[in-house]
Order: C-alpha cells, then structure tokens, then sequence
C-alpha cells in the first residue's frame, strides 16, 4: 500500500469506528507502528490531519509519545472502569493530561474547485495531536451510548475493540474481511473434518 511517497509493506486498520481504538488497533497482530514513517501514515490515515499534510517533523520521539498513549488505553477500553486501581487511576490521569493541550488548529480555505476544505493552521505538532486521540477517548469513556456499543472482536486471540453500530448490535468481528472471513474458514474445515470421519 503507498501513502504519498512511502511505500508500506503492512496493513494499517481504521476501522474500530474511533480514532482511539484505530491507536489501539496498532498492535494487533504485532507491532505496526514501527517507525516514524509508519506512524506519519497512521496519523494521515486516521483522519487527524488533511492527508496532503507535511508531517516530516514527525521524529521518533512522536513515535514513543502515541505508543505510551496506546498503552494508557488498554485499561481504559479494554477492562471495566476500576477506579482505586493504580494503573487504571495513573491511565485516567494521563489520558487527561494529554487531552488538555490544544487539539490542531483548522481553518475553512477555498479549494481548487471554490469550495471550502480544511486545512491546518500551520504544522500540527505531536502534543495537539496525541490531545486528538486523548480527547476521543475521553469522548468515548464519557458517553455511554457509545460505551455501550464496545465490543471486543469474537475473533480467535483478537484483542481489538471497536464501536458497534450495526443494526441490531450483532457485529461480532472487528472486520467480516479478517476475523469473520477466518472464522468462516475455520467452520468449513470443521465440517469437511466431520463429514470425512
């Protein structure tokens, strides 16, 4: 898959329905955010920034920051709210400390055509963007409509947790394309199994 002028041999998902759950997407099945390359592609791809946006200033240090915020996610979304908890305390405290900075400033340009489209102020920098992230998860935690729809994929050792809103609320996979499409897979084979023993 290419982005701009990177050429990527792995697979990045936006699919869970939140910008903070695609970050947390990211380690599944591995590490995917492996260098500041892959991580310029990951904040292009979420929709946090125009995808025409210059993000060479995207060093590793940004890297460490969005993968420490990853992991200050993963009790939040993934356990039961557990305050008195140490590390569900220290990760609430620090998804909010990074919610605060200010997120990337936009502004309403005519685009070649004469209709508007967004774009940024001026470069984004890393702690507007991981405020993005932190403020979606905010945002999610707070709601709970939206908390309710959490579901983590019924997919074989899949740990990723998107928001369902399919009708009737029965999305068991977090992509019919991956999970879903292996399952099938797997219940095929089951029967061949059955059928010739």
């Amino acid at each position: 898959m290419a982005l701009g002028t990177v050429t990527v041999s792995y697979e990045l998902r936006f699919d869970t329905g939140r910008v903070c759950l695609d970050l947390l997407a990211t380690a599944h099945p591995g590490e995917r955010l492996e260098s500041a390359a892959v991580l310029r592609a990951w904040i292009i791809g979420s929709g946090l920034v125009p995808e025409d946006t210059t993000l060479a200033h995207a060093d590793t240090s940004w890297l460490v920051a969005f993968r420490e915020l990853r992991g200050q996610l993963v009790p939040l979304v993934r356990g039961r709210p557990a305050p008195g908890v140490p590390s569900y305390d220290l990760a609430l405290a620090r998804v909010n400390e990074l919610a605060r900075a200010a997120p990337p400033v936009f502004r309403a340009v005519p685009g070649e055509d004469g209709t508007l489209v967004r774009r940024l102020d001026g470069p984004p920098g890393r702690a507007a963007l991981l405020a993005a992230v932190a403020r979606d998860a905010v945002d999610l935690l707070t709601d709970p409509v939206a908390r309710a729809s959490l579901r983590q994929c019924a997919g074989d050792n899949c740990p990723i947790v998107y928001v369902d809103t399919s009708r009737g609320r029965r999305r068991r996979w977090c992509s019919s394309e991956v999970c879903g499409n292996r399952e099938r897979v797997a219940r095929h084979r089951r029967r061949a199994a059955l059928s010739r023993a």
